[in-house]
């Protein structure tokens, strides 16, 4: 069995567990010993990360090649009309190449937490929200992929990375389970700046 931890990573948060700059990192909520990333979620994105102390199970959420859906609740500039998501359904080219084909719909703002420092409204510019699939892990592909149609992408959370959801937890907050591990072994992943931080926490959520 490996273990896997589901955390809410907040805003202008770092994916790592030490940064020479003082910036905020994983450090300051995941206590638990020997985990590490599966995959990135940039310093100004919110939401699921995922942390797992096997390397199968890590390169298996993580691996471009697998193609494990990542659902993002996005916040862009403007309004987006049909044509405009359609581009995004059809795969669209950014300077690293053409994108795969994405889920994309307009959808109602969701019930989410406050955003700190929150998004810096305009008066004059309207914005909406989009619920966007897709199954690559490209460098800020979501950022660019709405950018490319016109609608910047204001703020931006991750809400599920395949059956594993970011639902019912703050800010902070992670929890823990254990989950059968890819039979196939993988070398044990890095952790930069990793220092061991004694023996697990019994409870299985903390913030």
């Amino acid at each position: 069995m490996a273990q896997l931890i589901l955390l809410n990573k907040p805003f202008q948060v770092l994916s790592q567990f030490r940064d020479d700059q003082g910036r905020r990192t994983l450090s300051e909520f995941i206590p638990q010993p020997d985990v590490y990333p599966a995959g990135r979620l940039d310093w100004d994105s919110e939401g699921l990360l995922l942390l797992t102390d096997d390397g199968s199970l890590q390169a298996r959420i993580s691996s471009p090649r697998f193609h494990l859906p990542k659902t993002y609740l996005v916040l862009v500039e403007g309004e987006p009309g049909g044509s405009d998501l359609q581009k995004l359904r059809q795969g669209i080219t950014l300077k690293d190449g053409p994108t795969r084909p994405a889920q994309v719909e307009r959808i109602d703002a969701p019930p989410l937490w406050d955003r700190h420092p929150p998004v810096r409204s305009r008066k004059t510019v309207t914005d909406s929200w989009l619920k966007l699939t897709i199954d690559e892990g490209r460098n800020r592909q979501v950022r660019r992929m709405t950018a490319a149609i016109g609608f910047p992408t204001l703020r931006l959370v991750r809400w599920q990375i395949g059956d594993w959801s970011v639902e019912g937890l703050a800010p902070g907050e992670w929890r823990a389970s254990e989950v059968h591990a890819p039979s196939r072994p993988a070398a044990r992943p890095r952790r930069p700046g990793h220092r061991s931080r004694g023996p697990r926490p019994k409870s299985s959520a903390r913030r």
